[in-house]
């Protein structure tokens, strides 16, 4: 049920260390009104440095069968898969989310290996049940 699903944010917040002349470059574009703030700045540099290869970046999208976007995994998906005696891979470029009332012992059970390029939602129990199966 959608009720059960935490609510995601739409971003993942990050820390990254600049030189001071870049950042400098930065706040003079800025200040001369090219960009709203530096936020502005470096979310429009990232987007266009994705655009920029994005041809490669769908080939391997493709290549490594992931899926992109946000993927959303109920306690009712995991349980499915352990009554059907299968074992998920799950491999996602976006947001992976494990819903909070799955167990450690279910998501061991069900969850063969986990490749989150961008960001993993899960309660710290069953992150740490994982973590020998995180790529």
């Amino acid at each position: 049920m959608a009720e059960d699903r935490p609510k995601a944010t739409d971003s993942e917040k990050i820390t990254i260390n600049l030189g001071f002349v870049d950042l400098g470059h930065i706040d003079l574009m800025v200040q001369e009104g090219f960009y709203s703030n530096r936020t502005d700045f470096i979310r429009t540099a990232i987007r266009n440095q994705i655009d920029r290869h994005g041809d490669v970046v769908r080939q391997a999208v493709a290549r490594k069968s992931v899926d992109l976007g946000l993927r959303h995994y109920s306690r009712a998906d995991l349980e499915a898969a352990r009554d059907a005696g299968q074992m998920l891979q799950i491999r996602v470029l976006g947001l992976a989310t494990i819903a909070p009332d799955v167990t450690p012992d279910l998501a061991r059970a069900t969850i063969a290996s986990v490749a989150v390029l961008g960001a993993l939602h899960a309660s710290p129990a069953v992150k740490a049940a994982l973590a020998d199966r995180m790529r």
